[in-house]
């Protein structure tokens, strides 16, 4: 057997038959019932406190503020009420000193002088009026604060649509004493100690600015049903029947919401879908991954799914082919049997060595190449993990796995995308059960709009198409259910999407 034959094999423990995607749809909608009802499940299923998405009609001036890691993000968006926008922004480095403050004023001070700094360049007439009204004891309503949106992108408690304990810090920081306190309090009282115009609104998360953004921005009047991560690593947030989200009665601490659009976006955390193995797929090669990694036996679902991991899983396997004395990846017994008249080696420093030595860009590459020779790939293999004067088959080889690892990847994201559609019954109305549904056309007012935003859905070659593919096998949904699922991208969860989460906390049309 060869060594094309050799990749095919490995490849085949990468198949996600149709039968595995229905057992899998099944199992996701079981756990996202199970954490509605109770909180410690699987999938977390977090209320956001959030009710409605927006339609594209909405109007006004909103901050959004993003602490996600090293850099602290300030931005103004403009919603002009017809589906587009304009924003402003500006973005600061942490100082090292301030991540390990010994007290949180130290940070949320910092924050707040950014947030200063930005009004007066970008909004000094508001900042200047405040100001003149303070000084002349005018009266000052809420209409005159701007509504802002915090994304903090660390574990917290949330309570409410504006109130969060932090559980703990990652990302290099490590304040103590903000552990277990509202991290909106914390920023609110750093803004008014510099008596700013600025009211914190809304916490939020960027899976669930993701679905905002979109509802905000996407064609029609049809309003966005999930929006989804797909990138480095991989979330979900969607809208869900109030009455669904029985756990909220249950809940000791449950801040107040508005109950009479009788909807609630829930957070589902799906990276953590299946954590117990019942149904997803398996090879040695995610073992290894999963048994090496910091968090083992946590995040299954992720790690065959986001960027994070992918090259991981393919550096897995190509070692195990070379380790294999039968396959001949990367072996010549002389330069003779190798196109390139040379031998191929494998530099002792490569990272095929190294724990997360493949970028899940190199797979983007391979995936995509069709340049005469696989040149494109072996020119990558060159420059990226050195390894020299690969023949083409060893090229032909690598794009097999990929291929492999890439597709089960997003079939596995259809699962969850099509287990949203399913559950939440928004294609109850007209939707078959088969391959076979004879497939007419679709009115705006049957479209399931889906947000999606990462670089494996923006980027990965046809990442999007393996995603249909997999939809359409999917019992409930059908050829024709497929046909009306609109996916698109939804940019800045954490800019636009904060900014709209503030405007429905607001509950009104926008600040000046």
């Amino acid at each position: 057997m060869g060594l094309v034959d050799d990749a095919r094999t490995v490849a085949a423990e990468f198949d996600y038959s149709v039968e595995d995607v229905n057992k899998g749809v099944k199992a996701f909608i079981r756990q996202m019932d199970e954490g509605l009802q109770e909180t410690g499940k699987s999938m977390s299923q977090i209320p956001t406190y959030v009710t409605a998405v927006p339609n594209g009609t909405e109007k006004g001036v909103y901050l959004a503020v993003d602490l996600g890691g090293t850099n602290f993000r300030v931005c103004s968006i403009k919603l002009n009420g017809d589906t587009t926008f304009s924003l402003t922004q500006s973005k600061v480095a942490i100082p090292h000193e301030l991540m390990v403050a010994k007290t949180s004023k130290e940070l949320f001070s910092f924050l707040a002088k950014q947030i200063e700094s930005f009004l007066k360049i970008h909004h000094n007439d508001h900042f200047e009026k405040h100001h003149q009204r303070r000084k002349n004891g005018e009266k000052i309503t809420d209409e005159h604060f701007l509504q802002l949106g915090f994304t903090f992108s660390f574990p917290v408690h949330q309570i409410s649509i504006n109130k969060g304990h932090l559980i703990r810090w990652t990302k290099g920081f490590d304040i103590a004493d903000a552990i277990g306190k509202d991290v909106c309090s914390l920023l609110q009282t750093e803004i008014d100690a510099l008596h700013l115009p600025v009211k914190v609104a809304a916490l939020v998360n960027d899976t669930v600015g993701t679905l905002m953004a979109r509802s905000y921005t996407s064609p029609g009047k049809t309003g966005t049903l999930l929006g989804a991560i797909f990138g480095t690593g991989t979330n979900g947030a969607y809208v869900e029947k109030l009455e669904k989200v029985t756990k909220l009665k249950n809940m000791k601490e449950s801040g107040d919401f508005d109950a009479s659009t009788g909807n609630m976006i829930v957070n589902t955390e799906w990276g953590s879908f299946d954590n117990e193995m019942s149904v997803l797929p398996n090879t040695p090669y995610d073992t290894v991954l999963d048994k090496d990694s910091n968090n083992p036996g946590i995040q299954m679902f992720e790690k065959r799914v986001s960027g994070m991991f992918l090259g991981e899983v393919l550096r897995r396997a190509i070692l195990s082919m070379i380790k294999d004395g039968k396959t001949e990846l990367f072996k010549d017994e002389s330069s003779g049997t190798n196109d390139v008249h040379s031998t191929c080696t494998i530099a002792n420093d490569s990272p095929l060595y190294k724990q997360w030595g493949i970028n899940t860009s190199f797979l983007s590459i391979a995936h995509e190449d069709q340049s005469a020779g696989h040149h494109i790939t072996r020119q990558a293999l060159s420059r990226d993990l050195g390894v020299d004067a690969a023949s083409l088959e060893d090229a032909q080889a690598i794009k097999i796995l990929v291929e492999a690892i890439g597709k089960r990847s997003a079939r596995l994201s259809a699962v969850a995308i099509g287990a949203v559609i399913i559950s939440t019954g928004n294609l109850s109305v007209t939707a078959g059960n088969g391959l076979d549904d004879k497939v007419k056309a679709v009115s705006e007012e049957e479209v399931v709009d889906i947000g999606v935003d990462g670089s494996l859905v923006e980027y990965y070659p046809g990442f999007e198409e393996y995603i249909r593919e997999a939809l359409r096998e999917i019992e409930g949904i059908g050829e024709q259910g497929e046909k009306r699922i609109r996916i698109g991208i939804a940019k800045d969860g954490s800019g636009v999407g904060a900014a709209l989460i503030a405007l429905v906390a607001g509950g009104r049309e926008g600040g000046s």
